[in-house]
């Protein structure tokens, strides 16, 4: 990457030029030909990616216009803006909510969904005030809202929000999405590490209103 340019420009051309059509194919297929790959596979992307994420560590403001243009782009760009995200996600507030939002229900899947769970949790445990917008989340019809509501608490561990927590997964209970039902298991057996009686309590009192997945997830860890 050439410092006199400008490295929010110059990663685009360095992702293009390590574009692979075959491979691009077999990820596209992978993820159900949703979206467009470029094939670059992890391990090459986060080589590529060094240089310019070593940059943004020094930067004290998010470049959205980087992040949306990232997003109109091949898959490999979104991850990018992920990566861009979590490296100043310090620096993120309840103030970027809306545009999180919109990476959240653009180009939606499980990839993309799975990191920016994490991103809206470490900024909801900074600012406690974005809980009320995830628990409003928790009962949208966009279920990749839920799910983020749903398991944006993953790994939390004694941090955890038990009332919130515990609001978010009734508000799901009876729902038939899969990856509604996925996040909630996932969710239980993650909290399940750090306090396997208030799972194994929630489980057998709601067990009847559980899908068979959630409870399947969920039960890994906890004691016949």
């Amino acid at each position: 990457m050439e410092p006199s340019k400008d490295p929010y420009q110059m990663v685009f051309p360095t992702f293009y030029l390590a574009a692979d059509s075959a491979q691009a194919a077999k990820m596209s297929a992978y993820m159900r030909n949703l979206f467009p790959f470029l094939g670059i596979p992890t391990q090459k992307r986060k080589e590529l990616s060094k240089d310019f994420l070593t940059f943004t560590k020094k930067q004290t403001t998010i470049n959205w216009t980087f992040v949306n243009t990232c997003w109109e782009k091949e898959r490999e760009f979104q991850y990018l803006a992920l990566s861009y995200l979590n490296t100043l996600i310090k620096l993120l507030t309840p103030n970027d909510i809306s545009q999180l939002k919109h990476l959240t229900t653009t180009k939606s899947w499980w990839d993309t969904i799975d990191c920016l769970d994490k991103i809206f949790g470490t900024i909801a445990l900074q600012f406690p005030i974005v809980n009320d917008i995830l628990l409003a989340w928790s009962v949208d019809e966009n279920f990749w809202l839920r799910r983020i509501a749903i398991d944006h608490q993953l790994a939390r561990k004694e941090k955890t929000n038990v009332e919130l927590f515990e609001q978010i997964l009734l508000n799901n209970l009876g729902h038939k999405e899969f990856f509604v039902n996925k996040a909630i298991g996932w969710s239980l057996r993650e909290y399940s590490k750090t306090n396997p009686k208030w799972v194994h309590n929630f489980l057998t009192k709601y067990h009847n209103q559980l899908n068979p997945l959630s409870i399947k997830e969920a039960s890994k860890y906890i004691s016949k």
